[in-house]
């Protein structure tokens, strides 16, 4: 008999009610609790979307022994806090991206998951997208030839409210831990770790990083242009460029989405999304509920090496830029 899980959500700004949404699409997930640091939105929240109990606390969130998993929805900021809390209270979680602030973070929070024994996943919901898994299965098969060249972005124009998330520092503000992750993902899941990085970026009146765009190099010849930006649209695409035609991962292409292949010689193809329902957060709690009936403690297929590797070229791709978090860098940089 397949195992419920009763889930809990700690943090319950935006992106949570999307989670949430997706969650209610799998038969062995139950809403179980929801917190935030004001009880009120809590509630508002766990009433929305039919959790069970709400919490004005984190500490009352993992101290419940009925809890079989948190996701954690909190700004990246505040993700390594939060990790280290649950883990030290037995919790598995599934932790969104960025995963923490820089390498430093994410070490100490792999460090605590073996030392409790405790499942631990970076929440990125790309890997476990059918559209992406395809365009990966097509790129890997040398259908196409040999992959040259990656082209992605992601780009949209954000109001500009100082206090708030995109543009705070002291939130992690800054568009390349928040969108600029996934084109740097689309080119590490797919060529590897770059051996030279230029980057170069625009900073808004708070100190913060708008908008930036990123060169990789590869040992053998092969490149990834990179942008992100809070300041301007992009078609938000990823196009994969090979010796012998190119696949393209099309608008909105980190979600559910159609696949273009154009062939050496003109023929053009489209694959649609099998996806039908949901925002595609189901896809990756599914995966975490897989692991947890195994009793796994890492993910096989998006691996504590994957984002290690991944927070380590966002590292490189700061330093590079001059894009710097005080409040999290002092031992990494200074």
């Amino acid at each position: 008999m397949t195992k419920k899980y009763n889930w809990a959500i700690l943090g319950c700004g935006r992106i949570a009610t999307k989670f949430a949404s997706d969650l209610k699409l799998l038969p062995n997930a139950n809403l179980y609790a929801a917190a935030s640091r004001d009880l009120t939105r809590a509630q508002d929240f766990a009433n929305e979307y039919g959790f069970e109990v709400a919490y004005g606390s984190y500490q009352e969130l993992v101290k419940d022994p009925k809890v079989d998993a948190v996701y954690i929805a909190t700004p990246h900021s505040h993700h390594h806090e939060h990790t280290l809390l649950c883990l030290n209270h037995k919790k598995p979680v599934l932790c969104e991206k960025a995963f923490a602030m820089n390498l430093t973070e994410v070490n100490e929070m792999v460090a605590c998951a073996k030392n409790n024994n405790t499942f631990l996943m970076e929440a990125f919901w790309t890997m476990f997208q059918p559209s992406f898994q395809k365009a990966m299965e097509i790129v890997r098969s040398g259908e196409l030839g040999k992959l040259k060249i990656v082209r992605s972005d992601f780009a949209f124009n954000a109001p500009f409210i100082e206090d708030k998330r995109l543009y705070n520092i002291k939130l992690g503000g800054g568009s390349l831990l928040d969108i600029g992750i996934y084109p740097v993902f689309a080119a590490l899941t797919s060529l590897g770790i770059p051996e030279t990085i230029k980057s170069f970026a625009e900073f808004s009146s708070t100190g913060s990083e708008e908008s930036l765009s990123m060169l990789f190099k590869y040992k053998n010849g092969e490149m990834a242009n990179l942008t992100s930006s809070f300041s301007s649209y992009s078609p938000t695409q990823t196009e994969y460029l090979c010796e012998n035609g190119y696949l393209v991962l099309n608008p909105r292409w980190f979600t559910p989405t159609d696949i273009t292949i154009c062939k050496e010689g003109g023929d053009v193809y489209t694959i649609e999304s099998e996806h039908r329902e949901g925002f595609g957060y189901q896809y990756e709690a599914q995966h975490v509920m897989e692991c947890l009936d195994t009793g796994l403690i890492e993910s096989p297929k998006m691996t504590w090496e994957i984002s290690r590797n991944l927070m380590g070229v966002l590292d490189r791709i700061r330093i590079d830029a001059g894009i710097f978090f005080p409040d999290h860098d002092k031992q990494m940089f200074f």
